[in-house]
């Protein structure tokens, strides 16, 4: 199944990697009070991951969404780490280029696993924190440098050999809806794309598509995903908050010619009266490749903001001084005809 297709209540999800405590520690009343408020404002897509706070972000949604009935809304989750009863301390953790953005979760061990059994391993862990009986996606996680540096390839490997033949028989027995990757770099997308089989419904991609960073997802694997109907969800739709206000770019500080580009997108944006959020995600939506966006929140009211940014009327103005900027890409798909 598409993905697409699987989402009837429409594109914005709801990326809960906040509630495993990504950046702060996080009260467990305002963690549920921010899938309350998603899913009061209508939001049915929720993604999620064993490594968000070592399960934490798991153990959340699924205590949030238990007074849901579960065929009422898409689930999606992540392989390719194990979370073990052993702890170890948190701000020990190597996470690559992401430091130690979960240095606040709980304290379990992880351990990476790309095996098939480790998958079917990971799914079981995964619906025993949501307290769920099925998952609809699974993301192959992390399989790419900024975890992995050189070896990443070797992953990729064990990947390919692993779970990705592990997830394409659960989705054709029926058991999940479909599978891909969930990354935050294009390389691995386009050499999955480039394999005969197995075959992915889609992929997570975290950051890659979005106002400040998009011309190299445009160069090969946005066309790529097009044109084999492999849908993309687009995670971090604000470049780690830094297009929302907040004060992270790529999980860590914002460098000067990025503050630059934000201030410009800002002014722009200021001029047309357009919320910048309403500039970030429709953007994002606009490539047909793209079939969803989810946003993370950690805070109720943000939640009201991503719905109302989606639906926000931007003027076809803003779009054609956006593109005459330089800040989009000359061949970036933009709402309307532009």
């Amino acid at each position: 199944m598409s993905i697409r297709d699987a989402l009837p209540a429409g594109p914005l999800g709801f990326g809960a990697a906040p509630l495993g405590n990504m950046f702060r520690d996080i009260p467990e009343e305002e963690a549920l009070a921010t899938v309350d408020a998603a899913w009061d404002a209508g939001t049915r897509y929720y993604d999620t991951a064993p490594f968000y706070g070592a399960g934490l972000s798991e153990i959340r949604l699924g205590k949030a969404l238990s007074k849901r009935a579960r065929d009422e809304y898409v689930l999606s989750t992540k392989v390719g780490r194990l979370i073990l009863d052993e702890v170890e301390d948190p701000a020990d953790r190597n996470h690559g280029e992401k430091g130690d953005i979960f240095k606040y979760g709980r304290p379990n061990k992880i351990i990476l696993d790309y095996s098939a059994d480790g998958t079917k391993k990971s799914i079981d862990q995964s619906l025993k924190r949501l307290g769920v009986e099925h998952l609809d996606f699974v993301w192959i996680h992390d399989v790419a440098q900024d975890f992995h540096g050189d070896v990443w390839l070797s992953m990729f490997e064990t990947a390919r050999t692993g779970a990705f033949k592990a997830l394409d028989q659960l989705r054709d027995e029926g058991v999940i809806k479909g599978w891909g990757l969930g990354v935050n770099r294009t390389e691995p997308v386009e050499l999955m794309l480039e394999l005969s089989e197995p075959h992915p419904n889609g992929t997570l991609l975290a950051g890659r598509y979005t106002l400040l960073d998009h011309a190299h997802a445009l160069q090969r694997l946005m066309p790529m995903a097009a044109a084999k109907n492999v849908d993309i969800v687009v995670g971090g739709p604000y470049s780690s908050g830094i297009l929302a206000g907040g004060t992270h770019f790529e999980y860590g500080p914002v460098p000067p010619e990025i503050a630059a580009k934000v201030e410009q997108i800002r002014k722009l944006c200021a001029d047309h009266n357009v919320p910048m959020k309403a500039a970030a995600l429709q953007f994002s939506l606009a490539h047909p490749a793209v079939a969803a966006v989810i946003p993370g929140a950690s805070k109720p009211e943000r939640i009201a903001e991503d719905h109302a940014a989606l639906s926000f009327s931007v003027p076809d103005g803003f779009w054609k001084d956006l593109r005459r900027s330089g800040v989009v890409s000359a061949d970036a798909p933009l709402p309307g005809s532009n």
